[in-house]
């Protein structure tokens, strides 16, 4: 399992992370988990790809199958698009706004929380810690 092992390299280490990465899955034939927000590197590197919002996983496919159904989608509710991205498949996935992501016009979310209950809980997380 990788939690994000690009994130913050420059294009030139991660080209190399994902070769070392197919280097032992070939050699192994083991399976890798990688958790990344770089929708490229997903579409380019990885067989399946389970696009998550608010920790669910929402489809699951190849990047093309993916590209594919949504390509489809928009056609049939006649847009334009036949060439989607697996970042455009996130963004139909996850919605556009805050308003799609179940928060209101104050970033309040369905709970009643918001951006701040973030700070406070990192406040609380540093005194347990």
């Amino acid at each position: 399992m990788l939690d994000e092992p690009t994130i913050g390299l420059d294009p030139i280490a991660r080209t190399s992370v994902w070769e070392h990465i197919n280097t032992v899955r070939t050699a192994t034939g083991m399976t890798v988990l990688v958790t990344t927000h770089y929708m490229d590197e997903a579409d380019q590197y990885c067989d399946r790809v389970a696009p998550m919002h608010r920790g669910r996983i929402h489809v699951l496919g190849t990047p093309e199958e993916l590209r594919s159904e949504l390509a489809d989608r928009r056609r049939a509710e006649g847009k334009a698009d036949p060439a989607p991205t697996l970042e455009d498949v996130f963004r139909d996935v996850a919605g556009r706004g805050l308003d799609e992501q179940g928060l209101d016009e104050q970033g309040l979310d369905e709970q009643g929380g918001d951006f701040r209950d973030v700070r406070s809980t990192r406040r609380t997380a540093s005194r347990v810690g």
